[in-house]
């Protein structure tokens, strides 16, 4: 299809831009790429000819036909991303006009609203982790995770970083990525079988007068929640290393928040805050600090405030830090990231107002209490070890079975079941009969019943 209003789009335009930059062939703009890695003719790809709109329409939905969709039960796959109820004004609120971009605005005080949006986020979150400043978000966990094993390298001028062996494995694979190159000294703590929780013998071994931080995960990658994290801060603070957790945010309805027992830095995912599961991303990096002029400068992302008039009659926001590359000078920025998820920041903040702090204690005791009775259930089948570790755990459970999980797995496919997480090639477990189930307040009692049924049939 021709379309002359388009630069560049037909060969007029095309000859007299080359024209313009003194070249005959558009290949000369490529002449330093080795001629033997460069396709002698387009590759055979697409259907050999421009497709109408409609063709085209036509195409992309037969191939989504092909996708399976588990909504009747809502799937049991755990792994750090679950399924939650998303109420709709949420998505009424983050369609309006006014929001719906995830760009980062460059002249953001010209948008006073968005801005009051974000300064909401940040409070909103801020009360619930009990921390004293987070920033208006990062990309996700992983991210925020690992941009704070930065900031602390950089507070305490050490190379040295204690990680927990039973935080998320794809977030380890991430931290590794992102300090790949920075000369940092990664070291496991490991966890006891048992429970399921850090090895505080091991942890206290391990941290020295050379650690930056040490970083856990609460609940970890078990679903586990950490009953010794007074502990473990205790043995950072006692060689001045710093403590980051890593937090489930809606856990924090029943379970202390971070800031209660001394976390300097915490990051988390509010991907259960209402953002759905968006088919892998875009989530929202959650970063907090306590107030300490250090942290808080060393912290990425950005920052909005609250100012007034010299007057003081009246008052407005502003960004009040910002530490990206484009605005200061590049070797001194204390993060890359350039567009944020301030649209899922957004829809977080919507979220929590909706639910308020009742609604979520209120929610996350249901949580608790459906995925007790899921775990409980499953422990009825002989040779089931449910839940596997002994540590209280929230939302998420391993279960071990006496056969292949991905046999039960196959079966329960089959019964237009989505199973729990394989945990065969998962490190640290690595265990081909077990898997990491989560239960949510989507999940009914006769959800959870028809998959313990049908576990029971495949057994």
């Amino acid at each position: 299809m021709r379309l002359p209003w388009a630069p560049a789009a037909n060969e007029k335009d095309r000859r007299e831009m080359l024209r313009r930059i003194g070249i005959d062939d558009v290949m000369e703009l490529y002449k330093d790429v080795p001629r033997k890695i460069v396709l002698e003719k387009p590759p055979g790809i697409g259907f050999g000819r421009q497709l109408s709109e409609w063709e085209l329409r036509r195409i992309v939905d037969s191939m989504l036909r092909k996708n399976k969709v588990y909504t009747d039960p809502p799937p049991f796959l755990g792994g750090g991303v679950c399924f939650h109820t998303i109420p709709a004004v949420v998505d009424a609120i983050v369609s309006r006009n006014e929001f719906y971009t995830a760009y980062t605005p460059y002249q953001p005080e010209i948008n006073q609203g968005l801005l009051q949006a974000f300064f909401e986020y940040q409070s909103l979150m801020a009360d619930l982790l009990e921390m004293d400043v987070a920033n208006v978000s990062m990309y996700d966990w992983s991210t925020a995770a690992a941009e704070a094993i930065l900031a602390a390298m950089r507070v305490t001028k050490r190379r040295k970083v204690v990680v927990a062996g039973n935080i998320h494995p794809e977030r380890m694979e991430v931290i590794k990525t992102w300090l790949l190159g920075k000369d940092v000294n990664i070291q496991l703590v490991g966890f006891d079988r048992e429970t399921g929780r850090v090895d505080l013998e091991q942890l206290e071994n391990i941290v020295d007068n050379n650690t930056a931080a040490v970083y856990v995960e609460v609940p970890n990658f078990f679903g586990v929640i950490e009953d010794g994290v007074d502990a473990i801060a205790e043995v950072a603070h006692k060689r001045k290393a710093l403590f980051i957790v890593g937090v489930d945010p809606l856990s924090l309805g029943i379970v202390r928040p971070p800031g209660s027992y001394g976390a300097d830095i915490v990051v988390g995912d509010a991907q259960p805050l209402g953002l759905g599961l968006n088919y892998g991303g875009p989530y929202l990096g959650i970063f907090a600090t306590r107030w300490d002029r250090k942290l808080v400068r060393q912290m990425p992302g950005r920052l909005i405030g609250l100012t007034k008039t010299i007057d003081g009659k009246e008052y407005g926001f502003t960004m009040i830090l910002q530490t990206r590359e484009q605005h200061i000078r590049r070797e001194k920025a204390t993060s890359n990231i350039t567009s944020n998820e301030a649209l899922m920041a957004v829809a977080a903040a919507a979220y929590m107002v909706l639910l308020g702090g009742s609604g979520l204690r209120e929610l996350a005791r249901s949580i608790w209490l459906r995925s007790h009775y899921a775990a409980k259930r499953l422990a009825e089948f002989e040779g089931v070890e449910s839940p596997l570790f002994g540590g209280e755990f929230f939302k998420e459970f391993v279960v071990k079975f006496p056969k292949p999980y991905h046999t039960v797995h196959r079966m329960l496919l089959e019964k237009g079941i989505l199973g729990g997480l394989p945990l065969a090639d998962k490190p640290p477990l690595m265990d081909d009969c077990s898997a990491l189930f989560c239960v949510t307040e989507a999940h009914s009692m006769k959800d959870i019943d028809r998959l313990v049924e049908a576990i029971g049939e495949a057994l």
